[in-house]
């Protein structure tokens, strides 16, 4: 099944009904037929900012839990690529969650990612260069 990445922004909005995307990004989800993946960086992410509501943390680790995303492990022998992306977008600037998003977006050679973030516009993937203003959930 295709693979695409959600950064965190999306999850927020999915968890938070005041959120300006939250309407847009149910729908988004409910006509998606992908596997989507992220990082535990963007999980970590979500959870801080959701913590205004602990009811909503709760339902977001539920629902990673019942396979709402695929979480792809990030380790040690990762960190120096993660820091090289950090690094080259030092100017944007590129966070650790986004720079481990691109990171796996280069070890699965995906360039579709759901976000609101428009620096995915910004950031190349591999030799393949930027995610595709088509690609990009906004």
């Amino acid at each position: 099944m295709k693979k695409i990445l959600i950064d965190s922004g999306p999850l927020i909005a999915l968890f938070d009904a005041s959120d300006t995307y939250h309407k847009e990004i149910v729908e988004f989800l409910k006509g998606n037929p992908c596997v989507l993946v992220t990082t535990l960086a963007s999980i970590t992410e979500v959870l801080y900012l959701l913590d205004f509501n602990k009811q909503a943390q709760l339902d977001f680790l539920e629902w990673v839990y019942r396979g709402g995303v695929e979480i792809f492990p990030i380790g040690n022998d990762d960190i120096k690529r993660i820091k090289q992306l950090m690094d080259t977008y030092r100017d944007v600037p590129m966070d650790f969650a986004d720079a481990c998003l691109v990171y796996v977006a280069e070890k699965l050679k995906l360039d579709e990612i759901v976000t609101i973030d428009r620096d995915f516009l910004i950031y190349r993937i591999g030799k393949r260069g930027a995610c595709q203003e088509n690609c990009v959930y906004r």
